[in-house]
């Protein structure tokens, strides 16, 4: 008996005790972690991604996630059917639902900070260590590329003058401080009037009355085309009052570029800044 128990132990000292474990098999729920998911497994470890994966005015890897399935209903029953090992939230997936996955014995991961590309970061590393070794290398790929792009940007626009901006929404509110299009404004040498003027955070009701005689230089919207952006707030107060919309003075965004969490978000920064400062990225 001694004799097996010895043997057992050498065992387990030759093979560490993640080799033993089960095989990842990954769900995500949610855009942004299709896409960091995407960006750090490896192809059998991803199960499903979220529903709105494969449309790519909401994900900026649409072409990549097309080639896994979709979780089509927001149920445990239809995610526990794809037999994850782990499956990935956000703050805003519903509470309910995260706790009938856990319930079920499934071990979840929840993406609580994003409103920078460092609390992506810092979540892409946790990520990673959920996944293991080689995606733990991925991760680190993805960071010190996201860094270097991020360095090359900060030097062309050190000189820059603010471009003034907001990001018009028809539902009401406009985004302040804490969002994450006040984080691409701070990496695209824009000045978000919403939040540097009227004081708002998160996403919040405008000023309607003083917003109409901001200095707005131009509105940044999500769509084709500066014209079809442009045109529900054609009609809409108080935009159709302001000069910038009147003007058409817009500056248009891949759809998936404004609500963007993930470390793609680095891709919006780039696009917005040479749109802002066309003069600073000739070469």
């Amino acid at each position: 008996m001694r004799t097996l128990l010895l043997l057992f132990i050498a065992l387990c000292a030759a093979f560490p005790a993640a080799s033993w474990a089960l095989p990842v098999r990954v769900v995500s729920q949610t855009v942004g972690n299709d896409e960091m998911l995407l960006a750090l497994a490896g192809p059998e470890q991803i199960a499903a991604l979220s529903h709105l994966a494969h449309s790519p005015e909401f994900s900026g890897a649409a072409g990549e996630a097309a080639n896994y399935p979709r979780i089509l209903q927001g149920d445990a029953e239809t995610i526990l059917r794809y037999h994850p090992t782990l499956v990935l939230f956000a703050d805003y997936s519903r509470v309910e639902l995260v706790e009938q996955v856990r319930g079920a014995g499934v071990e979840t991961l929840v993406f609580d900070r994003y409103a920078t590309i460092d609390d992506t970061h810092s979540y892409l590393r946790r990520l990673a260590a959920a996944l293991g070794p080689e995606a733990q290398a991925r991760a680190e790929h993805v960071v010190a590329n996201d860094l270097a792009r991020l360095a090359i940007l900060r030097a062309k626009l050190a000189q820059a003058q603010p471009v003034r901006v907001i990001a018009p929404s028809t539902y009401g509110v406009i985004a302040g401080a804490g969002t994450t299009f006040q984080d691409l404004c701070d990496h695209a040498a824009a000045d978000n009037l919403a939040t540097t003027l009227a004081g708002l955070r998160g996403h919040a009701s405008p000023p309607a009355e003083q917003m109409i005689a901001w200095p707005l230089d131009v509105v940044v919207l999500a769509g084709q085309s500066a014209d079809g952006a442009l045109r529900p707030f054609r009609s809409l107060p108080p935009y159709r009052f302001m000069a910038v919309i009147r003007d058409g003075r817009a500056v248009v965004v891949p759809e998936w570029m404004l609500g963007c969490v993930s470390h793609r978000r680095v891709e919006a920064y780039e696009l917005l800044a040479r749109a802002l400062h066309p003069e600073l990225f000739k070469d």
